[in-house]
């Protein structure tokens, strides 16, 4: 980097009132050649390892290979979690997190978000043969046990919408789709991509739509605050995405073509 544009940077960051380095991602990133991005290798249709054969598949696993593309670097991934995820961001694991963020209010206070590409609502997951969960009114009621992945935005969601119902948190190694299956939880509670794998996986899975709009959220991509240079080229990609008809290509894919946002 030449004398001028580190003072430039330097200046700019001064300006904005930030450190010096934290205007500085996006030299790292073309300086070392290497886009780092968080995954949660868990969400189907988003960012999925295969436990057949570990290859990773899902949109964001399509799409931040187009972001590297349009940046000229190689690309490599940082498994990661919604509980790490503050964490990883901010202790520079990764540059930036591609596996479908809510944009949740908690998370924005934490970490600096693109513009959405994706919206969700929440949906109820249960078994085909239960006698307690047959539609989405039979969720609240006494006795039942609603389960949420911790960390998710359905942990806050849930604990605060649910008035006799109990929530149950699974943390891993846990799944939602074992206490369910063992019949320790009557219910639980997931986005339309993930709810995508069970019923693209297993037939014994029932999904429970709530009747009109619940708890829509957008999704994004995150990084650390403080850079405004390096958010604003990420939104730069996501606006190229959705003009170019990546976004949506990704999206039919991967089954998510209903959720995708393309303005």
């Amino acid at each position: 980097m030449s004398s001028t544009r580190r003072l430039l940077l330097l200046l700019a960051a001064l300006v904005l009132g930030l450190p010096p380095a934290a205007a500085q991602t996006l030299d790292r990133v073309r300086a070392s050649g290497t886009l780092r991005v968080c995954i949660w290798p868990d969400y189907y249709g988003i960012t999925y390892r295969s436990p057949r054969t570990q290859q990773l598949g899902g949109i964001d696993i399509d799409l931040s290979a187009e972001l590297a593309r349009d940046l000229n670097v190689g690309l490599e991934y940082v498994d990661s979690s919604f509980p790490q995820l503050v964490g990883d961001l901010n202790a520079g694991r990764c540059d930036v997190a591609m596996f479908a963020i809510g944009m949740l209010p908690s998370r924005k206070e934490q970490l600096a978000f693109t513009e959405p590409y994706l919206q969700s609502d929440i949906y109820g997951v249960t078994t085909r043969g239960s006698r307690t969960v047959r539609q989405w009114s039979d969720i609240d009621q006494p006795g039942v046990l609603v389960a949420v992945q911790a960390g998710t935005f359905m942990e806050p969601v849930m604990q605060n919408a649910l008035k006799q119902a109990r929530m149950v948190v699974i943390r891993p190694p846990a799944t939602r789709e074992q206490e369910l299956e063992a019949g320790r939880v009557d219910v639980f509670m997931t986005d339309y991509p993930y709810s995508r794998r069970l019923l693209d996986n297993a037939d014994w899975a029932r999904l429970v739509a709530p009747p009109k709009p619940f708890f829509v959220l957008p999704y994004a991509y995150a990084a650390k605050h403080g850079d405004a240079r390096w958010l604003a080229r990420l939104d730069e990609f996501v606006a190229a995405i959705k003009h170019d008809g990546r976004l949506l290509a990704a999206a039919r894919r991967h089954g998510l073509a209903d959720i995708a946002l393309l303005r």
